[in-house]
């Protein structure tokens, strides 16, 4: 069987948002890309729509804090003999809360989908890329893996975490041919989980005011191409009207 080149994009969602976004981009270069979510019919969807544009796609269904699921999915991977190139660490779960009324089990959540689940993807994912000492492993950052403000304070010392976590990775793993970003989506991506969980401030963004699904997907590919002597490890994307 012919190995075929890959990528895999955890943190999933609806048609209109970043993770699907990526896994459309990805397909259009000619990989064939693993997409992973909590959701079996929203992965179908984004399955079915790579599939009408002529990409192809796998969907796996898993949470990526579940080691089980995480396996499972990289199993997958193993089993098609296919060529990882490209990884995407795309979980970006929020709960805002006063730090006085975060519960532990808030906190301990958090952590476990920004940082813990980044951490077992990392890992099966870098084992894939080893054996051809090439790939490239991106994981999505926030506002908050910069800068901790209320009532975000859990949720960025978890973002915190997994800027650390990948600024370990790349001084470990670069020498070995793999590329290791962290990209700081700094500020509010246009798509549907904005419009539905904060309508009103979407609106008053205006577009203008967003970041453009397609244009971060682009930034990411770019990422992916670069060559070995100037690698990027971290970034900052913001629309040009967006305060810092």
């Amino acid at each position: 069987m012919t190995q075929r080149n890959s990528a895999v994009v955890i943190g999933v969602g609806p048609e209109r948002g970043l993770g699907a976004t990526l896994a459309n981009h990805f397909a259009a270069q000619g990989l064939h890309v693993y997409i992973a979510g909590r959701s079996k019919e929203k992965l179908q969807q984004v399955v079915n729509r790579i599939v009408t544009n002529g990409g192809q796609a796998t969907a796996v269904v898993a949470d990526a804090t579940k080691e089980f699921d995480i396996n499972h999915l990289f199993d997958v991977i193993h089993f098609d003999d296919a060529i990882l190139q490209l990884a995407v660490y795309n979980v970006d779960s929020n709960i805002p809360a006063p730090i006085l009324e975060t519960k532990a089990e808030t906190f301990t959540i958090l952590w476990q989908q920004n940082c813990l689940g980044a951490f077992l993807f990392a890992k099966e994912a870098i084992e894939c890329m080893q054996p051809n000492n090439k790939g490239t492993l991106i994981f999505t950052g926030a506002t908050a893996s910069l800068r901790a403000k209320p009532p975000f304070t859990a949720f960025a010392s978890a973002k915190a975490a997994l800027r650390s976590l990948a600024q370990g990775l790349a001084r470990e793993f670069s020498p070995q041919g793999i590329h290791v970003v962290h990209a700081v989506i700094d500020g509010v991506i246009n798509g549907d989980r904005a419009a539905q969980q904060f309508p009103e401030y979407y609106q008053s963004k205006g577009e203008e005011g967003m970041l453009d699904l397609e244009a971060i997907a682009e930034t990411y590919w770019f990422m992916h191409c670069q060559h070995p002597s100037t690698w990027t490890h971290e970034l900052d994307l913001r629309p040009f009207k967006e305060p810092f």
